[in-house]
């Protein structure tokens, strides 16, 4: 396999998108390799790279299934469960904290 074709930054031809332009478009790469990548100039730095897909070659986006549907809220209210007191805090607990924020102010508030 040779090498990929590198375009500069908004300079790509038509047939080709990213991941995300392939998704907001309801299609997936669907296994296909990366096709061309694009590369925005920076100074002092590498450049910035985006990777690129066939348009003609993408499949359409897999729908929810209900059983997805259930292990994603499954999923989202134990992010939300505060592993200390139990509760459903009504956000993502932060990973920095570990807990909901009234638990890990508390020491703070004894002392």
């Amino acid at each position: 396999m040779g090498a990929l074709p590198v375009f500069r930054w908004h300079l790509a031809p038509d047939g080709y998108a990213t991941a995300r332009q392939l998704r907001a478009h309801g299609l997936r790469p669907g296994g296909q390799g990366v096709a061309a990548q694009l590369e925005r100039p920076r100074r002092r730095r590498a450049p910035l790279i985006a990777y690129l897909y066939r348009v003609d070659r993408a499949k359409p986006v897999r729908p929810m299934t209900p059983a997805k549907w259930a292990a994603l809220e499954k999923a989202n209210t134990a992010r939300r469960t505060c592993p200390r007191c139990r509760q459903d805090a009504g956000y993502v607990i932060p990973t920095s904290l570990g807990m909901c924020v009234p638990c890990a102010d508390a020491p703070a508030l004894a002392a």
